[in-house]
């Protein structure tokens, strides 16, 4: 089971996709999952011309690289959120932020949504990534105390919003992988099964495994690739280190920037952190997932020139394949 390798190129959105194309190439990535902000996809204008989202492919082409999925995390954000304030304008376009008036800035961002499938099945692609937004994200804390029937309203609304996009998705044949996230609607384990009850288990909204949100909230991240086996759509590779113990750092991370000594937890490069990863490639061995393995470079305390170069080589370490045959036939008196 081949595995592609590819770099999510989220953080890399302040250099021209051209040259991050020409890195990740030199670094010996297979291809990109690639953002849909920067210079590096535009969905709006990819899903009306056929031409620029050719240009795309050749660019990565050029480079040899290809594409597997793309990600729109800033404008399926904006699709639940509650409120839609200063955060929101500093990470959506003009065309979705409009005059901010947060109702109308959710419509577009489910535009955006729908355009973001379109692009995708422009380019070959089937798999979307990104968040949702929450209208309940702000109860987290429970105090003061809200009712059941907030929360319930919270995944309707949920439902509500993300339905009419999920269609367009089936129209055009691509699913969309949530990334489980805090301030998304699914954050956790039991916040995911919820989410997936909300929508029918639909078959176009599945999920984008990424173990660090587990880690740091101190969820299994491979029981849950076995317990969510028929939804693992995408996986983002993106360790974490737990800074806890010492009696003053704690989970929530305190409002400190990254990289702070003081922070409880922190992004680290792949294979510095607390994720299983042999573990964790093993199950997805386990559970028969052969898409790729996207890493996703969020290291405030390495320069991502050598940590993006570094991280390929240590998932290729990581990437085995499950036995040709079963153990018991290896045994077997007609071997």
């Amino acid at each position: 089971m081949s595995r592609p390798i590819t770099l999510f190129t989220g953080q890399w959105a302040d250099l021209p996709f051209e040259e991050v194309a020409r890195l990740a190439s030199e670094w010996g990535y297979d291809g990109l999952e690639v953002a849909c902000w920067g210079d590096h996809l535009d969905v709006a204008r990819a899903a009306e011309d056929d031409a620029y989202a050719q240009s795309r492919l050749d660019i990565l082409e050029k480079n040899g690289l290809k594409v597997w999925a793309i990600s729109n995390h800033l404008g399926g954000q904006a699709v639940c959120d509650d409120p839609i304030d200063i955060r929101h304008r500093g990470i959506l376009p003009d065309r979705i932020w409009g005059d901010g008036e947060a109702e109308g800035v959710r419509r577009r961002a489910a535009e955006e949504m729908k355009n973001t499938a379109r692009a995708a099945a422009k380019l070959g692609v089937d798999t979307v990534v990104g968040f949702t937004g929450s209208a309940i994200w702000k109860y987290v804390a429970m105090f003061p105390p809200v009712s059941q029937d907030v929360i319930d309203a919270g995944y309707q609304d949920f439902a509500d919003r993300w339905n009419p996009i999920l269609d367009v998705f089936d129209e055009v044949g691509v699913r969309f992988a949530h990334e489980v996230h805090p301030s998304e609607i699914a954050y956790d384990y039991w916040t995911t099964v919820r989410t997936l009850e909300a929508i029918g288990h639909r078959e176009a909204f599945g999920l984008n495994w990424d173990p660090s949100h587990m880690v740091w909230q101190d969820i299994d991240p491979v029981s849950f690739l076995w317990d969510f086996k028929d939804r693992i759509y995408h996986v983002d590779c993106k360790d974490t280190k737990r800074q806890v113990g010492n009696g003053r750092n704690g989970r929530l991370g305190s409002h400190l920037a990254w990289a702070d000594p003081r922070r409880g937890w922190d992004f680290v490069s792949t294979g510095h952190g607390d994720v299983p990863w042999e573990a964790a490639f093993r199950m997805l061995n386990t559970i028969g997932y052969d898409g790729p393995i996207s890493i996703e470079w969020e290291d405030a305390g390495m320069d991502r020139l050598r940590g993006a170069a570094e991280a390929i080589e240590y998932i290729r370490t990581q990437l085995f394949d499950a036995p040709t045959a079963s153990f018991d036939a290896a045994f077997s008196s007609d071997s």
